[in-house]
């Protein structure tokens, strides 16, 4: 595999930014791995980081290089500081990156695919909540979605920074002082707007001492309320790295690659 640190100008943030890449490399003397490319335009994963991280973190702290080069998929690690992947109300417009300009870009620099069969976002913890955001609002891009660990339900959040001054400060930042519950930045509300033929396969991973975990929980029943599909695996853990490193290799392996 190679791996790649792409600093880039985003017009839609109108800045510099920064994107990890990891890319299929076709290798027969490496010691320890042998690298798989595949023929074509290359499946693409893109995986989000959490509140307190960066577009490196995902390759620092866990061997994400090492799976993917099994599956000959490219994985794309965008930057987006605290914006809960959204258009901030005080900030910049990371939803619109994240979900237009961001691929476009990646597949201009890189040979991706453009294919959605062959697109895929994964995420953990304020990356759950945009890869399931992404999934569940603009299906039409993305064929699988995981979230481990994931901050799902974000009106709960924000309403506790702005009823009790509790919580992500930073929420109000993202959100402003109004509600977002019962908006598309509610995921619980969007489980009952979508049509559960037309979404992509989801993932929801949580440990059962998280302290997310009854956000969790109630994502998983509302979605079971309004027939949303998801495949949920929750197991002993807290939000920690020990817990992710395991569980990307299960999203890896659960990704319906062709």
């Amino acid at each position: 595999m190679a791996l790649v640190t792409c600093d880039f100008f985003s017009d839609v943030l109108g800045l510099s930014t920064t994107m990890t890449v990891v890319l299929p490399q076709r290798t027969h003397s490496q010691i320890g791995m042998e690298g798989t490319e595949r023929a074509g335009a290359t499946p693409t994963l893109y995986l989000l980081h959490g509140l307190s991280d960066d577009a490196t973190t995902w390759a620092r702290r866990t061997s994400i290089e090492r799976y993917a080069t099994e599956l000959g998929i490219a994985v794309v690690m965008p930057q987006v500081a605290k914006s809960f992947y959204s258009d901030e109300v005080y900030g910049d417009p990371y939803w619109t990156f994240l979900t237009e300009e961001l691929p476009v870009l990646a597949r201009s620099f890189f040979h991706l695919s453009d294919r959605r069969e062959d697109t895929f976002v994964a995420g953990l913890s304020m990356g759950g909540y945009g890869a399931f955001q992404w999934a569940l609002r603009k299906p039409e891009q993305i064929a699988a979605a995981a979230s481990l660990s994931g901050a799902l339900d974000v009106a709960s959040l924000h309403e506790a920074v702005l009823e009790r001054g509790e919580g992500f400060e930073v929420l109000r930042k993202v959100y402003g002082d109004t509600s977002v519950r019962g908006t598309d930045s509610d995921l619980l509300h969007l489980l009952s707007t979508v049509d559960p033929a037309t979404l992509p396969a989801l993932y929801q991973m949580c440990g059962t001492e998280d302290f997310l975990l009854q956000s969790n929980l109630d994502f998983r029943d509302t979605a079971a309320r309004h027939g949303v599909p998801v495949t949920v695996d929750l197991r002993p853990g807290d939000h920690s790295w020990g817990l992710w490193d395991t569980t990307v290799q299960d999203v890896l392996a659960w990704l319906p690659l062709r």
